[in-house]
């Protein structure tokens, strides 16, 4: 359990410093400012992202499609309603900031996801092809009692 949360907090602290220096290069290039509570909603926003791409391990018995599907409506879900808590202390937020919440909440989610989900899919490809070779490895040491 601590693994796993030390494992967290790294993925958190990766994605959001990916995050942060790409939305600062951007802010740079078309002169966009920034505040505080930008960076904080960043962070709640990828500490979201990544916990909901951790909960992967719950569908294993749906297919991959149904569970990123899943998984990025729950992400969508959470996020908006942090964003409607922190619009209760800090304004009403316009049609158009929610929809610059989802375009700009999903395209590194989708990025970030595909990444985490090929490296998760690369990882069980290579766990599978080292059983196959254990299993090999010892039907031939018990069809062949000389070895």
């Amino acid at each position: 359990m601590i693994e796993r949360l030390k494992q967290y907090i790294v993925e958190v602290c990766c994605v959001y410093a990916l995050i942060s220096v790409t939305g600062a290069v951007i802010n740079q290039i078309w002169g966009y400012e920034t505040n505080n509570i930008n960076a904080i909603v960043m962070f709640v926003l990828c500490m979201i992202g990544t916990f909901v791409l951790y909960l992967h391990k719950l569908f294993d018995n749906f297919s991959p499609l149904f569970m990123i599907i899943v998984q990025y409506i729950a992400a969508c879900a959470l996020c908006a309603l942090f964003i409607w808590i922190m619009s209760l202390f800090f304004g009403p937020v316009s049609a158009y900031n929610w929809f610059e919440f989802w375009r700009s909440f999903t395209i590194p989610y989708v990025i970030l996801a595909a990444f985490y989900y090929w490296r998760v899919f690369s990882e069980a490809k290579k766990q599978d092809k080292l059983i196959r070779e254990i299993q090999e490895k010892s039907t031939k040491e018990n069809q062949d009692p000389m070895i």
